[in-house]
């Protein structure tokens, strides 16, 4: 399991000063604990959010103190990327959560060797397990997914110890055929409609007029 070591923040200090010592802001906060404002080193905090993203639990240390937790929302700056803000769920020990966690997708269908479009329904799933049960991902096998067919929630491997919540009809990879574009007809040219256009003006000297 991963650690991160919070310390309590002083909020005095502004969040662009914390930032520019390299350190995040945050807030830990939940069901057993109360709203507390943290901060956190921001070389660390990134590499252990690379290692587990938001659906792997987390050992955060405070002092004396630890607390399990998920990464719950993660603020990022939009020029240059820097973590801004992070938000740490701090779950109860022996009850169960809720989380999503992300699909990942093996193998190689032949469907979209065929030709056949691959449409990515869910990225994420909703799961319920108790914390030491919790996947950090969860795989599922397009290996033999041909044109025209499809995987569906409940098509997922059982887990020991996890309850997916999704529907079991919720469609989560399909394969389709593709489309093929219709040509459209060809417009005439200038050249063409010129032509036409004398045409018609000399059939229209031919024709005699009425004295």
């Amino acid at each position: 399991m991963f650690t991160l070591s919070i310390i309590k923040r002083d909020t005095k200090v502004s969040t662009k000063q914390l930032q520019a010592d390299g350190i995040v802001p945050g807030v830990l906060y939940g069901p057993k604990v109360d709203s507390l404002p943290i901060s956190i080193d921001a070389a660390e905090l990134l590499r252990v959010w690379k290692e587990t993203g938001e659906s792997s639990i987390i050992v955060a240390k405070e002092g004396d103190d630890s607390h399990d937790v998920l990464v719950h929302d993660m603020q990022f700056d939009p020029v240059n990327g820097d973590i801004r803000h992070v938000d740490l769920y701090a779950i109860e020990r022996g009850k169960k959560i809720t989380v999503h966690v992300p699909l990942t997708f093996i193998g190689e269908a032949p469907g979209e060797k065929a030709g056949g479009v691959v449409i990515k329904t869910l990225q994420e799933i909703e799961i319920e397990s108790m914390p030491r049960d919790l996947p950090q991902h969860i795989d599922i096998d397009i290996s033999s997914l041909e044109i025209g067919g499809k995987i569906d929630a409940s098509d997922i491997p059982a887990i020991e110890g996890v309850e997916i919540l999704a529907n079991d009809d919720e469609t989560i990879i399909s394969i389709v055929e593709a489309k093929e574009e219709e040509i459209p007809e060809e417009a005439p040219s200038i050249d063409d409609i010129e032509v036409e256009g004398e045409k018609k003006e000399e059939n229209s000297e031919e024709t005699p007029k009425e004295e």
